[in-house]
Order: structure tokens, then sequence, then C-alpha cells
């Protein structure tokens, strides 16, 4: 029979022990998400907004934000960070937040696309829908198929009124509707979403016209795509800096985000379910 030293025994025991925290720690703590938020070109302020966004999803999630900001102010300039073919490797998210319509090579979309065909969520926001317009357009383009929605343009400023209408969607469960300030309402230019989407809330918006009537639009303005087995969340809400930093807004993105990683119900990666 052998004997075994007290002192080791303590010593392996006290390293078990050592193990174990490292382990619930490991737990209680994992690394961040990994989000890539790319934003620039036309038509808005993107420099304020940029760290508007970063700052409310960190608020609200697990998660480190990467910013790449063109800008660049015209529509066809393309975000540096998508000239090199592995622009999106160590990312577990991007962000699409650019306004970048006049970027129509086939062959650099297809580069931007190639993660998300691959699995890579996405996350896409306002202008991002107007952006790559390619041969084909106003039909189904690569960049449409991504999305999820044929959007064309937008009428004047005028609140939105946004009403939820998929209550038992994780996303957007518990959410009550609201309404915006002056704000672009884009366009359903097929008059639905593609075949890949679900909706989850439509803005509907009063504005002038020349002849000083009214006029009535009402459009789906937040729904969930299926790009390849890809998720993909989008909204098209966004254009003036007190809706980017509305805290409805924020809400919406940082919950259309974490569902898009699979991580909408983790309480390690959504600050708000952990409270």
């Amino acid at each position: 029979m052998h004997s075994i030293n007290r002192a080791s025994v303590i010593v392996v025991m006290a390293g078990s022990a050592f193990l174990l925290c490292l382990s619930a720690s490991a737990q209680e703590s994992p690394k961040p998400l990994k989000a890539l938020l790319v934003l620039g070109g036309c038509c808005h302020d993107y420099k304020t907004q940029k760290d508007t966004i970063a700052q409310g999803l960190a608020e609200r999630a697990n998660i480190e934000v990467t910013i790449s900001y063109d800008p660049d102010t015209t529509t066809m300039h393309l975000n540096p960070v998508y000239e090199k073919p592995d622009w999106a490797v160590g990312f577990d998210v991007v962000i699409h937040d650019e306004c970048s319509s006049n970027v129509k090579d086939l062959a650099v979309i297809d580069r931007i696309l190639a993660p998300h065909r691959k699995g890579l969520p996405a996350v896409v926001l306002h202008c991002g829908m107007h952006s790559y317009r390619s041969e084909g357009f106003p039909n189904v383009t690569p960049w449409f198929e991504f999305t999820g929605l044929q959007s064309t343009g937008h009428g004047p400023q005028a609140p939105i009124d946004i009403s939820y209408i998929a209550r038992d969607n994780p996303i957007i469960k518990g959410f009550e509707s609201w309404t915006t300030i002056n704000e672009e309402l884009y366009n359903n230019s097929a008059g639905k979403l593609l075949d890949t989407a679900i909706p989850l809330a439509r803005g509907h918006q009063v504005t002038r016209t020349k002849a000083g009537g009214e006029a009535t639009s009402d459009y789906i303005v937040v729904w969930t795509n299926d790009y390849h087995g890809t998720k993909v969340f989008a909204t098209t809400i966004g254009h003036n800096n007190q809706t980017v930093a509305d805290p409805r807004y924020l809400d919406l993105v940082a919950r259309g985000l974490l569902w898009s990683c699979g991580k909408l119900d983790d309480k390690r990666y959504n600050k708000a379910a952990a409270k």
C-alpha cells in the first residue's frame, strides 16, 4: 500500500479548486463578440453616428466594436476595409451602415458578400439597403438577395409610426410601438419582402404633397432574412442622429445583432437579459 503525502493532496486539491474557479469565470465572462461596423458615404452624419452606434451596442451587449469609417461623402467610393479578400477575418458579425449606391462592380460586391455566404452573420442599417446597385437594379440584385428587400428610394422626411407586427418574435418581444422624429421611410419597391425574409415591423408615414394635400405611405421597416442559411437582421430606420441615439432604436439593433449571432437568450452576452 502506497502512502500519499498530505502536502501533495493539499496542492492537488488547491490546484483543482483553482481550475474550477477559472472555468466558472470563463463561463461568466466569455470573450466579447467581435463586430465590424462599416459606415461612410453619402448623405448622413456618419462621423457622429459611428460612435453613437458603437457605444450604444457596447452598453447593451458583451461586444467589441471595430469601426471602419470612410469619410468620403459620395455614393461611389468603396470603404477601404473591403479592399482585401480576407476583410472579414476575425469578426463574429458585420454591421453594414454604408451608403454606396454607385459602387456597382460585381466582383467587388461578390467580395463583400463572400463571407456572409459562408455563414458570417450581418446587420444592415438604413442606407445599407440602398447600396451596391449593380446591373439588374431595381430587380433582385445580389445585394438585394442579401438584404431581403428591394428598395429604391424614399419621400420627404416626416415622423414614422412604427408598429411591431410579429409579437412572438424574440427580437422584438416586449417592444412597444413608437413614433420617430422626422425620418426617411424607405419604400418596398416590389410591394413585399423577398420570400427568404420575415417582417417584424411596419412604418406608417403621412407627408405633405406639393399641392398641399396629404400622402400616406406604409412599408416594412424591420425584418430578418435567411441568406443561404446566414442570419441577417435589417432595418431601414436610422437617418438622423436623434433617431440613431434613441434608446428604442439602439435596443432594437442590439437585439437584432445578438439574434443574428445566436446570443439573444445568452445572459453572458445580452446585458439587458442579465439584469
